[in-house]
């Protein structure tokens, strides 16, 4: 494996060079064992700042990132492993290598579509967002979402609330460790083509997308301005040869006018999560179906506190809101709770407690922790606060 660390510790040489290099050498060895002849043979555009790094034959960068990788609980999955996603490994410039927190699923076999959009997103966007992610979970689909703020992290929020979540990072592991991101590790994995170590580029959100498209078979784009980040994924997916919807808004909004253009292009309207997922009812036979029962209550538009966003409720009652916060009445609302959720809620001390105390008092195991606070912030029993803390948000009322 430490050829492949390599070869993805290559930051200074693109990914379409990468994969042209595998492509005639088979593998990660082989291109660091290439003369600088051979590597010149095998891609004659090879810039000399590319062909300098391929030819500094160093490997105590990638027996760090090995290293790095057993301490933060990543896998490494090649582009020649059996578990590399076949969809992917057919895009253009596909990654060397993925580095995996959590579980990777079977993602050739699920209904994987990605939700995206604006950072920027009115509340009508967040609703719309939250309540696609939450559908395509209910419905058998997997949620693929870049986790940036506004309609991407809302999107992947919905999702948690029923299933599982892939996240795309554009940045090393150790970079993103929001609590949405940690959920989505515990729920379903986040992905990145960076190794541990990597500098960070803005140019690393935009190669991004070809992989969030490419994990799909299709892209929901939910409010984009006009140059919105948005538009770009939509043309990366296009031209990956994936299914692009948009989800209209008002014509005069500006966060429409991205969405006018996708349609006036042949985008297809949605209104649900099943809009989108019936059409690959035979693609994936019995493992799609359409929702029995509405989108929780919680599905309205999130306030995302600065540093650590956070779902809220209503507008009366926001989750990250610490000094005007309502409270829950405990007789009557505890009652509705799940088992766990009462373990949970019992864990936690007056003045808060931090995940990890919840998780050793509990002993319910941290994805299944993870996901049952990730319900009781949307429900507004909880409240997170700085440095990973619990605060209950319900009292007895007197």
């Amino acid at each position: 494996m430490q050829y492949w660390a390599w070869l993805s510790s290559m930051t200074g040489v693109s990914a379409a060079a990468k994969a042209a290099l595998l492509a005639h050498f088979g593998d990660a060895e082989s291109i660091y064992r290439a003369s600088e002849e051979a590597l010149k043979t095998a891609v004659p555009d090879l810039k000399k700042t590319e062909l300098a790094e391929l030819t500094f034959h160093e490997l105590d960068r990638a027996r760090e990132i090995l290293r790095q990788c057993e301490r933060q609980h990543l896998q490494l999955v090649t582009i020649n492993d059996s578990a590399y996603p076949r969809r992917l490994r057919n895009i253009y410039a596909p990654p060397a290598v993925l580095y995996v927190e959590g579980r990777l699923p079977e993602l050739d076999e699920e209904a994987a579509v990605t939700v995206a959009g604006t950072r920027k997103a009115s509340p009508y966007g967040l609703k719309m967002a939250r309540e696609l992610g939450w559908e395509i979970s209910n419905c058998g689909g997997l949620v693929i979402s870049g986790l940036t703020r506004g309609i991407d992290e809302t999107a992947a929020y919905g999702a948690l609330l029923s299933g599982r979540c892939v996240g795309v990072l554009g940045v090393a592991h150790e970079k993103e460790r929001s609590s949405l991101a940690r959920d989505v590790a515990a729920r379903g994995c986040l992905i990145s083509e960076y190794p541990p170590g990597s500098p960070s580029f803005r140019s690393f959100f935009r190669d991004r997308n070809r992989i969030t498209a490419g994990l799909s078979v299709a892209l929901v784009i939910v409010e984009a301005p006009e140059g919105s980040g948005a538009l770009l994924l939509a043309r990366d997916a296009i031209e990956q040869g994936r299914d692009v919807y948009a989800v209209p808004g008002n014509v005069d909004a500006p966060n429409s006018a991205g969405i006018l253009t996708l349609l006036q292009n042949g985008a297809k309207p949605v209104r649900s999560g099943w809009d989108v997922l019936c059409e690959f009812e035979r693609r994936f036979p019995g493992r799609l179906h359409e929702q029995t029962t509405a989108a929780p209550a919680a599905a309205a538009a999130p306030k995302p506190a600065p540093s650590a966003p956070v779902p809220s409720v209503s507008e009366e009652k926001s989750v990250d809101k610490t000094d005007s916060a309502g409270y829950i009445d405990l007789r009557e609302q505890l009652s509705g709770l799940s088992e766990d959720q009462l373990k949970i809620i019992t864990a936690i001390e007056e003045g808060g407690s931090h995940v990890d105390d919840i998780i050793e008092a509990t002993q319910l195991g941290t994805a299944r922790v993870l996901s049952q606070l990730t319900v009781l912030q949307i429900k507004g029993f909880v409240r997170a606060e700085a440095g990973r803390r619990v605060v209950l948000n319900i009292k007895a009322k007197k």
